[in-house]
């Protein structure tokens, strides 16, 4: 039994919820809102990406980061 999970196509949700982190973003970047707010969605959106690089990566047999 394969301990691998299957790899997400690129219609996934897990894509679509990294890609709207990433444009609330920098919609607050761009409106101006304050540091700490485009600070708290920058590390939403890149805690985003790196959760779907690490899926990836561990579904295609590579090593990824620690799993929490």
């Amino acid at each position: 039994m394969s301990d691998k999970p299957p790899y997400l196509l690129p219609d996934h949700p897990m894509y679509g919820d990294a890609v709207s982190a990433m444009k609330r973003y920098h919609e607050a970047q761009a409106a101006g809102e304050s540091a700490e707010k485009v600070e708290r969605l920058r590390l939403i959106a890149e805690s985003q990406f790196q959760a779907v690089t690490d899926y990836q990566l561990k579904a295609l047999g590579g090593t990824a980061g620690p799993v929490h």
